[in-house]
């Protein structure tokens, strides 16, 4: 017995009514316009209990703002929405005497328990079309949550299904995501939450109950509803972790993560206390990627309730971090209900401390912090939040730098560390510290300053989490055949930019690696690399993802080298490819062209960061390496020795998720692999594990070996040499002839796993294309075809022939560099239509006849599950006639030609179906209830076509204006159609030995007519 979508429904709501206490009810019992999406009954008697105080003439007031929108999109509506949600909706009202004005509030967050919290399911609504929600999470009435679930044993449902279904409710009934606050999507194996503006890849798992990580490497779906919605967690969400991020026009409805809630919480409470005892916060180490700056954001907004408005200082150590965190915050500013401000001098932001008490957000760098001593101000009120803070810089320690005078004279000079200045500056604040890469075990500066760490989330769970995608590493140092001589220097200088390391010993380091910077920048090296990365480029990166890729450049002349040489290469990559890096005064001429200013560069990046644009390789130098998102950028050519935390948080441009990236890659050119290494030897155990080495020679390599004999097994008995050749024709008739091969009846089981394997097999090729033989790509490109075919024969939709054929076409282009046009099918040219006799010709005649069994199996499949929606008896019909067809097949008492001939049979026999009803003249939905009428065969010697004609009309108009909306869920309803329906076979008398076939059958057609309108 199969566990149903019905039965997991149920196992939800018992979630909820027993072990999470909601009250709960049943959609169609509720009396209600369904044009109405809130629970109007609960909404209006719970208001004015968590509004004591406010006289109805309020609550009257914010009842109509909440249902009333003028104009927008449903975006805009929802962010509108969500300010009253976490806000109170301002009203202005009469009390009797004169105009007062007000806050009424949705939600009571001070009291949490005093909400009423409520658990629906089957909730109808009507908008452009009639729509019920599977479960609707209400608080107050209001319909915050919509759950869509799919059934765990239907092998051709999953999450993807549930997504695309919420997708549809939001254009067929956006009213009721007006007031949603997120969605949640489940087929019990994987169970995700996201808000209305996330693609599928966004939606996320919420891993924990209790905020531990012990064991997330997956979770059962009831974890994310216990988690979610226990009724204390579930309004602290609501108020404190969504937010709307607003840049421009885009708007971005943000839900956040179980580890930026649980961390956030607990950085809050340290803070908290540390404000009353030594004033230091802790550190906040979440890997790059996985959504620091959102989580800085969260923390700000709850710190906020939590201290009773305190003064935010928002500290970096370079101006472009400063700005883009700013950004950041500046996007959210609606959610803080206040706007952060950058400050651009110390003078600056002496004058924004003074100029208040509490609340305040203020930007600034750790340079301003230089120029005195003196303090800022002695508030306690005042909260610092440092990021990056484990960077050398912010030593609370004095220390003794050697330099040389104008006249030659070594003078020794007292440096004060950078932490120490701001300490003296804020005396009494308190600090905390936010990270993307750990603290060095050795940095005893950054422990004193902010205190050991508050939470970690590292690179193992972000990656097993999947808010992150691995890094992988290829080297081509050798590619560019440096000197050993030349590979010593580079490693002298890693050394050199050890965080330890004196001043005195990175200056004299500088200045005897000058000469590197003429063996990197000489035109035969800068030659040898350009050729090699547009040859790795163009054959291996350019079709990945959206071909988005940064060359890291060791200097600003050798970048503009770069770019002149590529472009010297390839001509037309003009708006292909840009360098964005600083400029200074003296800077030649000619760079100024390229460089551009600060407008420019803004341009480049708002290019870069569209998926669409033609903007698809930067050349960068320091720029753009830390706090800089594009998603879709998968590639990363290092041209400048780098390490430790610098080094991580470079690379980590390529871990963000977009789409079906499996990772990003570094390619390496000056031997970052040893500093790598080195730089993971601060990361926990199992990062240190999972990813010490990266190196895809060693990891994505075997992998791809591996399933590429798997895939040569399960292909074994079919000869796919052909595919090698250089004929098109002979390609296409080989990746048909596998899919026919595949599509054989004893092979079923064999084909799932090969439908599998073959993906993995891909996504390993995806990372070490470059290290394959062109045997092995081609042959990877076979079975990626075959996949291909198979899987869209297979899907969900209309089948396009010219849909297939390019998308193979794409594959083999990348692959193999075919020029030539890849047809699969020559004889078809369009869409597979069942209604063309034609097309049934073609099929009848195709050489691969497992193949050929498929198609029409999968298009009458097709038909029947229309008929599902629409003509009970149709599909009762030709379901049977297809299973037994088949099933006849599977068992071997049927051929490959009697099995196409009988389909052909059921083909045509749908075909002359349509057409009859069209000789009828009767629409659709009329042919229906005929067929509904006419299912005992002995009816039709009781009347005439035209009698049975209009005894249709006259039921389908009957039933047509008694039927309302959940009629089928309500057996009273029920009742009252079935007393039409038997009213009028009894007056046209009907045989009564067929009555009460009609009369359920009828019954059937009436319910799914329904389901479907």
């Amino acid at each position: 017995m199969h566990f149903t979508e019905d039965d997991f429904e149920n196992a939800i709501l018992e979630l909820f009514r027993e072990q999470l206490g909601y009250d709960y009810v049943y959609g169609p019992n509720v009396i209600r316009d369904y044009a109405e999406p809130l629970y109007v009954e609960a909404l209006e008697a719970v208001l004015p209990q968590i509004n004591r105080g406010l006289p109805q003439a309020a609550i009257d007031e914010a009842m109509v703002k909440i249902r009333t929108y003028e104009g927008g999109t449903l975006v805009q509506k929802n962010e509108l929405f969500t300010d009253y949600l976490q806000n109170g909706v301002a009203v202005n009202y009469f009390d009797g005497r004169e105009q007062c004005s007000a806050n009424v509030r949705l939600v009571d967050y001070d009291s949490p328990l005093h909400n009423r919290f409520t658990i629906a399911n089957q909730w109808t609504v009507d908008g452009h079309s009639v729509r019920r929600a599977d479960m609707i999470v209400f608080v107050n009435g209001l319909p915050l949550v919509v759950v869509e679930l799919k059934s765990p044993s239907r092998e051709n449902t999953d999450v993807s299904e549930a997504y695309a279904q919420l997708r549809n409710y939001m254009q067929e009934i956006p009213s009721l995501f007006i007031y949603n606050a997120f969605c949640v999507m489940s087929d019990q194996g994987m169970t995700k939450a996201g808000t209305i503006t996330a693609g599928e890849d966004r939606f996320m798992q919420w891993k924990t109950v209790d905020g531990s990580y012990e064991d997330t490497h997956s979770a059962n779906f009831d974890v994310l509803f216990a988690g979610m919605f226990e009724k204390t967690r579930f309004v602290e969400l609501l108020r404190n972790f969504i937010c709307y991020s607003k840049d421009g026009k885009q708007r971005v409805k943000i839900l956040s993560a179980y580890h930026q809630f649980y961390a956030v919480r607990k950085a809050v409470l340290s803070t908290v206390k540390a404000a009353e005892t030594d004033g230091r916060g802790g550190v906040f180490w979440h890997t790059q990627g996985s959504g620091k700056s959102l989580s800085m954001v969260f923390f700000a907004k709850q710190l906020q309730q939590a201290m009773s408005s305190p003064t935010i200082v928002v500290l970096t150590d370079r101006n472009d971090l400063d700005g883009q965190l700013y950004r950041q915050f500046a996007c959210c500013r609606d959610f803080l209900r206040q706007t952060p401000v950058q400050a651009e001098s110390r003078a600056h932001l002496r004058e924004l401390l003074a100029g208040r008490e509490a609340n305040g957000i203020f930007f600034s760098t750790m340079q301003k912090f230089e120029e005195s001593e003196e303090p800022l101000s002695i508030r306690r009120n005042i909260v610092v939040m440092a990021d990056e803070a484990h960077r050398s810089q912010y030593g609370l320690e004095e220390r003794v730098r050697m330099v040389t005078d104008a006249d030659g004279v070594m003078q020794a000079k007292v440096v004060i560390g950078a932490a120490r200045l701001v300490r003296n500056a804020l005396p009494n604040a308190t600090y905390i510290g936010f990270t993307g890469t750990p603290i060095a075990q050795k940095d005893r500066s950054t422990r004193e300053v902010f205190g050991d760490y508050i939470d970690v989330y590292d690179m193992t769970q972000s990656v097993d989490d999947g808010a992150t995608r691995p890094v992988f590493y290829e080297s081509r140092v050798i590619n560019l055949k440096l000197d050993e001589q030349t590979l010593r220097r580079i490693d002298a200088e890693y050394d050199a930019m050890a965080e330890e390391a004196e001043e005195y010993v990175i200056e004299k380091s500088k200045r005897e690696l000058g000469r590197i910077d003429s063996i990197f920048g000489a035109d035969a090296t800068v030659a040898s690399l350009c050729e090699d990365i547009v040859k790795h480029y163009e054959e291996f990166r350019q079709y990945e993802q959206t071909g988005k890729a940064m060359i890291v450049a060791y200097s600003r002349p050798i970048a503009i080298k770069i770019y002149r040489r590529i472009l010297e290469m390839r001509p037309v990559w003009g708006d292909k490819l840009a360098v964005v890096m600083t400029s200074g005064n003296k800077d030649p001429e000619d760079w100024r062209a390229i460089i551009g200013n600060d407008s420019h560069k803004k341009e480049l990046e708002k290019r870069f960061k569209d998926n669409d644009s033609s903007l698809k390789i930067v050349i960068v130098v320091d720029m753009w390496l830390t706090g800089f998102d594009v998603p879709s950028l998968s590639t990363m050519y290092v041209y400048k020795p780098m390490s430790g935390h610098n080094l991580m948080q470079a690379i980590a441009r390529v871990n963000r998720v977009f789409g079906d990236k499996q990772g990003g890659l570094v390619v390496d050119y000056v031997g970052i692999a040893s500093a790598l290494k080195t730089a993971m030897n601060d990361y926990t155990y199992r990062d240190r594990k999972n990813y010490g080495d990266t190196d895809v020679a060693k990891t994505a390599y075997p992998e791809f070996q591996k399933k590429l004999d798997v895939c040569r097994d399960l292909m074994y008995g079919f000869n796919y040499g052909a595919f090698f050749g250089k004929s098109d024709l002979e390609r296409a008739k080989a990746i048909s002839g596998g899919v026919d091969f595949m599509q054989s009846p004893e092979r079923m089981e064999t084909k799932k796993l090969y439908i599998k394997e073959a993906l993995l097999l891909r996504q390993a090729l995806s990372l070490c294309q470059s290290l394959l033989n062109y045997e092995q790509r081609i042959e990877a490109a076979y079975f990626e075809a075959v996949r291909t075919l198979l899987t869209r024969v297979e899907g969900k939709g209309k089948i396009s022939f010219r849909e297939i054929n390019g998308r193979i076409n794409e594959l083999l282009k990348q692959s193999i560099k075919s020029e030539g046009v890849i047809n699969l099918f020559s004889d078809i040219k369009e869409e597979f239509s069942l209604f063309d006799p034609k097309f049934l010709e073609e099929v009848a005649r195709m050489k691969e006849r497992n193949f050929a069994v498929e198609l029409l199996r999968r298009l009458i499949a097709e038909q029947v599950q229309l008929y599902q929606r629409t003509n009970t008896v149709r599909a009762e019909k030709f379901s049977e006639i297809l299973s037994d067809a088949m099933s006849r097949y599977l068992k071997g008492m049927l051929t490959n030609e009697e099995v196409i001939e009988e389909l052909l049979k059921i083909a045509r026999e749908i075909v002359f179906g349509e057409k009859a009803g069209e000789s009828l003249n009767l629409n659709s939905e009329e042919l229906a209830f005929y067929d509904a009428l006419t299912k005992p065969e002995a009816v039709k010697d009781f009347y005439s076509n035209d009698q049975l004609v209009a005894i249709t009309r006259e039921l389908t108009d009957a039933l047509r204006r008694n039927k309302t909306i959940d009629w089928n869920m309500k057996e009273s309803a029920r009742a009252g159609m079935r007393r039409i329906v038997k009213r009028l076979l009894k007056k046209y008398n009907y045989p009564p030995a067929g009555q009460e076939d009609a009369l359920n059958t009828i019954m059937e057609q009436c319910k799914k007519w329904n389901e479907n309108n």
